[in-house]
């Protein structure tokens, strides 16, 4: 680490031919940090030998570099550089016009640098960005750069140029900044960063920007496909016949101190292979060869640089299991072991996390909840382990569900593992705000911590908000956010169309539902608990009738009978059909699964009906119930995904976590109020498949007649405005958005209700 595995000077400044040389900071902290930005100036092949002092090293830590080079090309520019130099002195400066030439005349120590580049390359961990001042006026040759390794930050500055003169033969110096010594510190930190990321994102108008993706083809297809074990062996050999022709000895115990750092490293990569041939199992790997998305890396990034905690607020089907898993990699990479305990809200979901960790070859995986047995002697015996080996490298993950983790034997022996090592993933961490989970998390002990959820904010709960970013070490703000906005644009999730359907209540529907209006009306502002009672059940009776709505039937049909003239077919189509009279929240930290929650006669008559009007419609439409009382759930979602199954009719039960990304038609029955289904709903839809172009959505909006007594206006005006909210919401990020804005102009006429406000 940076702060406790190096020997800092008091003075924070290091200069050439003192104790503090330049060249021993730069091997110090790339063999220590996890990222290393660096804006150079003129940048020679002459550098490439000095930096490679523990590029391998970095790269082995998990090491990202972005890097900011001038734009040097012509022989004017070189000479200009060299004389301001040292008029003296003939530096190979790079010709970025001719790659391949560079590589031919490099001695073994420069082309290790470039195969450490081309192996960041491959592997997606190198931003370049090349630049030259705009109108030709000047250099830019600006020498600064961050050290970075999850928890704390370096940044220097100064005359230390690049070349080997500058390094090693010149006296140059540079001053460091480290962000544990204070505000002064930090703010210079920040002002590196600043200037860097205008640089990254070509927010710097003073300079132009010229395209790598040449260079970077050249560099891939000229420098050596190395694995990163023959890097480390590479650079082992470079160090070696290096500090046998050092003669500063600050150098020599630098790159001494480089040397065996490297063995060691070496001898640990080669233990583990030796391991993985005599075992069934592969090492822990990413599970897709492009290796993790942009976005995924930066979740990873954002969630070091917060001390290794966060709640990553991400769209349904953006892949947060994966993207939490790829930090517990990360984690493996770095310790050559990995811990977890990972909870979940449903059975299915702990058999679904399973699954994803199998992906990566993460093995010894114990399942805590209602269905299984015999985790109680697994998870014994870890606890034995830790209590008396604490540096042991046993890997192990441990899935629960959040019901069995809270109940109190089980949160005392689930509480008790290495609190510093152990990564907690929380997957719909909005569960964790309430119920009788959030009264223990002062409890729980566990410092890296990520939690996952598509809706982390809980609706009417500032409490619980602030109880849930405050425990995932958050402050205004989610460690990551990917926003549906964010990944439709970006090939995340698939584009769609959103169609919504005004339902018209019955007239009998109608009349109850005003009664109801005016008896919630004269109570709602009394504060006596009898009253509480009373307006809870008028406001339950009152939202059945927006749930069952007898109309939503003649629109489904309607829906289905378009489709299937329109297509020939209703594969790959997902019904969430109207809820009876199940409650509408689950409560995560007191059922196991939805299993647990018995649907009520009301409930199955609803799926009923839904699915006969399916069944009806032809009886070639093969249609199958997804619900509490499914037990070939698995089986049944694969052959929805392969056709076998056309349609597949809802309540709950695909809410959370379940993956359906084969739906290509949904058709939303259910008017629940609750803005986190509609928006899980919607992102499991969106899911993105090889044979899949874009996603159709249909939704039932119950809007009554507005004919209210002027006690109950504000009431049922706040209530349309709601829904028309959330319709608006669906409708911005769809394909056709100015047919949803046409189908409500007649109700926003007729509440008054801005469709802006």
């Amino acid at each position: 680490m940076l702060k406790t595995d190096i020997i800092w000077p008091n003075h924070r400044r290091y200069k050439s031919r003192t104790e503090w040389e330049p060249i021993g900071f730069f091997s110090d902290c790339l063999c220590n940090a996890t990222r290393f930005d660096l804006m150079l100036g003129f940048f020679s092949s002459s550098a490439i030998s000095i930096l490679a002092n523990g590029f391998a090293t970095f790269l082995y830590n998990g090491g990202k570099m972005r890097l900011i080079i001038n734009d040097i090309l012509t022989e004017n520019d070189k000479n200009a550089i060299a004389k301001g130099v040292n008029p003296n002195a003939d530096l190979p400066y790079f010709d970025l016009s001719d790659i391949e030439n560079i590589y031919e005349t490099l001695s073994e120590r420069d082309k290790h640098f470039f195969d450490c580049i081309s192996w960041l390359i491959r592997n997606n961990r190198i931003e370049i960005k090349i630049i030259s001042p705009k109108n030709g006026l000047g250099i830019s040759h600006t020498k600064s750069g961050v050290f970075y390794d999850g928890i704390n930050i370096v940044g220097f500055d100064g005359s230390c140029n690049f070349s080997k003169t500058a390094l090693i033969d010149n006296i140059e110096s540079l001053t460091v900044s480290c962000d544990w010594d204070g505000k002064v510190e930090i703010a210079k930190i920040n002002a590196i960063q600043k200037e860097l990321e205008e640089i990254v994102q070509e927010k710097d108008d003073t300079v132009s920007y010229i395209s790598v993706e040449n260079i970077k083809t050249q560099l891939t297809n000229i420098a050596g496909n190395k694995s990163l074990t023959d890097l480390l062996e590479s650079e082992y050999n470079i160090l070696q016949n290096q500090s046998q022709h050092i003669t500063s000895t600050s150098i020599h115990k630098a790159l001494e101190k480089a040397k065996d750092r490297l063995e060691a490293i070496i001898e640990k990569v080669k233990n583990t292979n030796n391991c993985e041939s005599t075992s069934t199992h592969s090492t822990p790997c990413f599970p897709y060869p492009s290796g993790p998305r942009e976005y995924q890396i930066a979740a990873f990034e954002n969630w070091k640089s917060n001390k290794q905690k966060g709640l990553f607020a991400m769209a349904t089907g953006t892949g947060k299991t994966i993207t939490s898993l790829n930090c517990l990699l990360e984690i493996y990479k770095k310790s050559g072991c990995y811990k977890a305990l990972i909870l979940v809200p449903t059975i299915t979901l702990v058999e679904q996390w399973e699954k994803e960790c199998a992906k990566f070859n993460f093995t010894n995986v114990i399942k805590v909840c209602s269905k299984y047995s015999g985790w109680q002697t697994s998870l014994a015996n870890i606890r034995m382990l830790e209590l008396s080996n604490p540096d042991n490298k046993q890997s192990y993950i441990i899935i629960s569900t959040y019901a069995s983790f809270i109940r109190p034997d089980n949160f005392i022996d689930l509480n008790q593992l290495p609190k510093k090592r152990l990564l907690l993933i929380a997957d719909e961490a909005h569960n964790m705000g309430g119920g009788r989970i959030v009264k223990r998390l002062n409890d729980i002990k566990y410092l890296r911590r990520i939690g996952l959820s598509a809706t982390p904010e809980r609706q009417f709960d500032e409490d619980g908000n602030i109880r849930l970013m405050d425990f995932f070490g958050c402050d205004n703000s989610y460690t990551f956010e990917y926003s549906m906005e964010e990944a439709i644009r970006k090939g995340a999730l698939c584009k769609y169309y959103y169609y919504p359907h005004l339902v018209k209540l019955t007239d009998d529907e109608m009349a109850e539902y005003v009664e109801l209006s005016y008896r919630i009306a004269k109570i709602i502002n009394r504060e006596d608990d009898d009253s509480k009672e009373i307006l809870k059940r008028l406001l339950l009776k009152r939202k059945q009738i927006i749930h069952k709505a007898r109309n939503k039937k003649d629109i489904f049909r309607n829906i289905l009978k378009e489709h299937l003239n329109k297509t020939g077919t209703l594969k790959y189509t997902l019904v969430y059909v109207p809820e009876g009279n199940k409650p509408d929240d689950y409560t995560a930290d007191i059922f196991d699964s939805y299993d647990m929650i018995k649907d009520d006669e009301d409930t199955v008559h609803l799926i009923n009906e839904y699915t006969s009007i399916v069944r009806d419609l032809d009886p070639h439409i093969v249609v199958r119930q997804f619900t509490s009382e499914t037990s070939d759930r698995d089986a049944m979602l694969k052959d929805f995904a392969n056709g076998s199954i056309d349609v597949l009719t809802s309540m709950k039960c695909l809410d959370e976590g379940v993956d359906v990304p084969r739906s290509e038609l949904a058709i939303f029955c259910a008017s629940t109020g609750n803005p986190r289904q509609f928006i899980q709903r919607r992102g499991r839809v969106l899911r993105t498949h090889a044979e899949k172009k874009f996603a159709i959505i249909h939704d039932l909006v119950v809007i009554p007649d507005n004919n209210f007594d002027p006690s109950c206006q504000d009431i049922e005006k706040n209530l349309v405005a709601n829904e028309i909210r959330r319709v608006r919401d669906f409708a911005v990020l769809s394909e056709n958005c100015n047919y949803t804005l046409n189908v409500l102009d007649d109700i926003l006429e007729q509440y008054q209700i801005s469709l802006y406000n």
